[in-house]
């Protein structure tokens, strides 16, 4: 199986990324795209909690520990390097039609910026930065020219369309 290709929602701290993502992933669900997402944490994180069983198990020295169910599935994996999104789409997403990232602004992956100018003065990206920057789409409430399709931060359904097409989902 190929992977699926990559859109990274890209924006400044408090633009409205994530709450934009749940609108957009709302409406590619009601396309029926089967989507994938991954949040881009450059300080760390942690998901396994003190005393529970996996936790136990990587304290007594397992260096991926998996836990599922019927309906889940979870897995906490030590690494060497951070792994690319290629890799990442390759490995654990090559069952979805599309994975969507929360960050990755400096990746080489195409790129949708949540602007709002009540956060910040300016975008990222201006016009002359969208296509070396590979920006698809600029979500905003302002009138910006990015030199690429602008959606309303609402308009979920419309930049789900829009995505469905550029990439024959």
């Amino acid at each position: 199986m190929a992977a699926p290709p990559i859109v990274c929602i890209v924006g400044k701290k408090k633009s409205g990324k994530t709450t934009f993502l749940e609108k957009l992933l709302a409406a590619l669900a009601g396309l029926g795209v089967r989507t994938g997402t991954v949040k881009h944490d450059i300080h760390g994180f942690s998901m396994d909690h003190e005393g529970k069983d996996t936790w136990r198990h990587r304290q007594a020295g397992a260096a991926t520990v998996c836990i599922s169910s019927s309906t889940q599935l979870a897995l906490i994996k030590t690494v060497e390097r951070e792994m690319t999104l290629p890799e990442l789409a390759g490995t654990f997403f090559a069952d979805r039609d599309i994975v969507l990232t929360e960050g990755y602004y400096n990746s080489d992956q195409p790129k949708i910026e949540v602007f709002r100018p009540e956060a910040h003065a300016l975008p990222l990206c201006g016009p002359d930065e969208a296509w070396t920057r590979k920006l698809l789409a600029m979500v905003t409430d302002a009138d910006v020219d990015a030199g690429v399709p602008c959606f309303g931060l609402d308009d979920g359904e419309g930049v789900a369309r829009q995505l469905k097409e550029w990439f024959g989902l």
